[in-house]
């Protein structure tokens, strides 16, 4: 038995040591063993799935997850809808209730993304909650919530346009008391498609000739909206997204195959560019939107 110890705090950036420990393993099976995750947020949940993805196909047996025994943390993962979304992916015992226990607000629960009906769904799921969680929470300005709806609306489109394979999407809004001491909103996207030098190439990789690879698709299509279609126009999704983000002073970052790109606010140590990272089969967008502090009424 192959044992993965997954780390106590399960995010976008612990995404890449758990990759990392999938890639040395080919064949057996798999334990993701998740007793002393004590924190997890969308992106962590999403890369769960998709690492149980990558392990399931390489080894043809679903990977085994142990659950967290920290008391919040399997309730938690049942209200975003983890354990719905696992079950053609990992083996697990019986899931939990969803019963909430607050301390967080769910948006939007892990939810598959393979059709532009996908699209709509998710958009309308989240008209409702979204303009409560956008101004109590967060104290973004009511109309903020046209804008949200604008960003999710383009990062689940790119799956269609980029992966041509199933994603996820989910988001949530929670304290980030330890980081920014003021609450926060996560939107996490996954998919396990082509990735973006994948979906470029056929259009633009012979015009960069050697310099083609993950880093180079990834900023064209960050930093000058290239799309793997023809028309220009096709490409302004991203940078509207980047716009919106930066207007929040929020951070985004896209990784895909071996390469990460990201705009990151001044809160932030991220690095804005990183190369040689383990391969990654796909895309994965995440975005951190953070509440505006007090006496701050732009």
């Amino acid at each position: 038995m192959n044992v993965i110890p997954l780390p106590g705090s399960l995010d976008h950036r612990s995404f890449d040591d758990l990759l990392d420990a999938a890639a040395r393993i080919q064949e057996g099976r798999v334990l993701l063993d998740a007793r002393h995750v004590r924190w997890v947020d969308p992106s962590g949940m999403v890369g769960l799935l998709a690492a149980g993805q990558v392990l399931l196909e390489r080894t043809g047996s679903k990977p085994r997850f142990q659950s967290p025994e920290h008391s919040d943390v399997p309730g938690y993962l049942a209200r975003m809808g983890f354990f719905q979304a696992a079950a053609e992916i990992l083996e697990f015992g019986e899931a939990p209730s969803r019963r909430s226990k607050g301390g967080s607000e769910v948006l939007l629960p892990i939810t598959p993304i393979a059709t532009n009906a996908d699209v709509h769904d998710v958009v309308d799921q989240v008209q409702s909650s979204a303009g409560k969680i956008l101004s109590r929470t967060l104290r973004y300005p009511l109309s903020a919530v046209v804008q949200f709806s604008v960003i999710l609306s383009e990062v689940c489109q790119n799956i269609l346009e980029h992966a041509e394979s199933p994603g996820w999407v989910a988001a949530q809004a929670y304290n980030w008391q330890k980081r920014l001491g003021r609450h926060v909103l996560v939107i996490a996207v996954m998919d396990l498609g082509r990735g973006f030098r994948g979906s470029l190439a056929p259009e633009h990789s012979a015009r960069f000739a050697d310099r083609w690879g993950d880093a180079t698709a990834l900023e064209a299509a960050f930093i000058h909206g290239l799309t793997r279609f023809p028309d220009s126009h096709r490409g302004q999704g991203i940078q509207q997204i980047r716009k919106q983000v930066r207007r929040w002073d929020g951070a985004i970052s896209i990784r895909s195959g071996t390469a990460r790109i990201a705009d990151v606010p001044e809160w932030d140590d991220a690095p804005p560019l990183e190369e040689g990272m383990e391969p990654f089969p796909g895309a994965q967008i995440h975005i951190l939107l953070p509440g505006r502090p007090e006496g701050d009424d732009r």
